[in-house]
């Protein structure tokens, strides 16, 4: 596609790679676009590794985004480091409320969390859109979209000049939280046993219910974290479709990575790097910026031969 319209594909792939890692201000922007793919992807790999698919990523930080912004326009004069731990339990506990709605439906009544999480998306995104035109709209603002934060719950950005901001820090702690959860831990343990067989885990006395309940829950708040960072850390505000599909994004990076802490990190910056990259790609050559969507499907499709072999993907039942 490249040589089709009109390019040298060394020189559009250089300007790629030097759109991405090419300096300090463009490794920033890089990282900047890895944080929420982070948080997204341990949103999938954690319900995936209870033997959950959870597609509903995007939904699950739009509204961890709206709950962030609501304790972000509220709250002032509160010291910093708390002001920022209450938007982040916010974002948290909203992504987590919004993942708990698809593990009722299946624990419950046994609804296919595919399914449920899909046509979750579009509710959420529908209901921040409306809410950042309506309810929390700036007063006297002429465009559909919140008042700023206020300055004590933005994301501490350590760089002079550069926008990269703590988030990525968060989003390491978290990821070796995660390996450590599933690694080290009993709870972990019983989950990943509940992912690979629920009939042993079930005999075994494990309560499949529960685990699979919380399984959602974490892995909702995990997503809703990733819409935290955008507003608290980049965008300050909350505006419609605020969203380029991080949480689409982060299904393809937990399959790259192969739902391991390390994988999954490698993969966010990758997936990082093709977003930043792609932007000066698009400005010094007649290449379009669809074409990163191209590659990014390349290495999704590539990942399909993958699911086979995961047992989740079998016959299930709770």
């Amino acid at each position: 596609m490249i040589v089709l319209v009109g390019e040298n594909c060394i020189s559009a792939y250089s300007i790629l790679f030097q759109g991405a890692f090419g300096g300090p201000m463009q490794l920033g922007e890089t990282l900047i676009k890895t944080t929420p793919l982070i948080f997204t992807a341990l949103s999938y790999s954690f319900a995936f590794r209870c033997g959950l698919i959870n597609i509903g990523a995007e939904g699950q930080l739009y509204i961890g985004a709206l709950c962030s912004t609501w304790a972000g326009i509220h709250f002032q004069g509160m010291p910093a480091a708390l002001h920022v731990a209450l938007a982040l339990l916010c974002g948290f506990l909203g992504g987590a409320l919004w993942g708990g709605i698809v593990g009722f439906l299946r624990v419950r009544y046994g609804a296919s969390e595919i399914i449920t999480t899909v046509m979750l998306n579009y509710v959420a995104v529908l209901f921040v859109n409306y809410c950042a035109g309506g309810p929390l709209r700036e007063p006297g603002g002429a465009y559909p979209q919140s008042a700023q934060v206020y300055e004590s719950v933005r994301l501490i950005r350590p760089f002079e000049g550069s926008r990269l901001h703590i988030g990525l820090l968060i989003a390491l702690c978290a990821l070796a939280v995660y390996g450590i959860f599933f690694r080290w831990l009993p709870a972990g343990y019983e989950m990943r046993l509940v992912g690979q067989n629920q009939d042993a885990a079930r005999y075994a006395g494990m309560n499949v219910k529960k685990d699979l309940m919380v399984a959602m829950l974490l892995s909702g708040g995990l997503g809703g974290l990733a819409g935290s960072m955008e507003i608290l850390g980049v965008q300050f505000r909350l505006m419609q479709d605020f969203s380029s599909g991080y949480g689409f994004d982060g299904i393809a990076v937990a399959l790259l990575g192969g739902n391991h802490p390390v994988g999954i990190l490698l993969a966010a910056i990758l997936f990082g790097g093709l977003r930043s990259g792609g932007n000066m790609l698009q400005m010094m050559t007649h290449v379009p910026l669809a074409m990163i969507n191209v590659i990014q499907a390349a290495i999704i499709l590539s990942m399909l031969v993958r699911l086979p072999k995961y047992p989740v993907l079998r016959k299930r039942r709770v």
